[in-house]
């Protein structure tokens, strides 16, 4: 079995997302600037099908993300910014009709819905009884592969307050976003430990790795709530 990952950035004052975020601006007011250290590598290039870009730390650290994955678990925020009943012509992702995953994605929900069948080898499957359960759906789809928490913070502090991720990788911007969607709240201290394995420099950015400590994060923890 392999292990459940997360690889997500914060801004220094802790936050994955800036305020007032929307399908105009799904990262928030301001939270573009985390991002900037992902666009020129040539990994990310790659992904959307490009050429060229840049290759040395931060490239290595994208390459990694995404190395012996075999399925993702994400919130609904992550997947749109649509909430409630799915409705006649359900939100399909951000990423168009080819997203840059190629495996299974499975969604947390309150709300039903087929799964949705994509462009090159992702499929999205929309789960509503919580975070065990999407966890479970997505290591029998991975296999002997890694399963990929993409988040958002929400989903996150679901699963490291369940004891259920292996290993969590921050990238921290030196930004100050001041609000928005803090990954680390609503996280008991006595309940998660982490251990630092390793740290990398990269323009822009400072890569920290983390196995998680928590009691029972290999083990099937609580379900959960799912995402709105």
């Amino acid at each position: 079995m392999g292990q459940l990952r997360c690889s997500i950035t914060i801004s220094l004052d802790g936050y994955a997302a800036g305020p007032n975020q929307s399908a105009a601006n799904p990262l928030g007011e301001g939270a573009r600037r985390l991002h900037e250290w992902v666009f020129p590598t040539r990994t990310f290039r790659a992904m959307l099908g490009g050429a060229g870009g840049e290759t040395g730390v931060n490239d290595d650290v994208m390459r990694e993300m995404f190395a012996h994955v075999g399925a993702t678990v994400m919130g609904r925020n992550m997947f749109g910014p649509v909430r409630g009943p799915w409705g006649e012509n359900p939100w399909r992702g951000w990423w168009g009709e080819t997203p840059p995953y190629g495996h299974p994605v499975f969604v947390l929900t309150h709300h039903a819905r087929a799964p949705l069948v994509m462009a090159g080898g992702t499929t999205f499957h929309f789960v509503t009884d919580g975070i065990a359960s999407a966890l479970e759906q997505a290591r029998v789809a991975a296999g002997d592969r890694d399963v990929n928490l993409a988040g958002g913070a929400r989903t996150v502090q679901q699963f490291l307050a369940a004891g259920l991720l292996d290993e969590l990788e921050l990238h921290v911007v030196p930004i100050l976003l001041g609000g928005g969607e803090r990954l680390l709240d609503r996280v008991a201290d006595e309940n998660v430990s982490l251990e630092l394995v390793r740290t990398l420099a990269g323009p822009g950015v400072s890569h920290l790795k983390y196995r998680v400590l928590s009691p029972g994060n290999r083990g099937a923890g609580p379900a959960g709530e799912p995402a709105a």
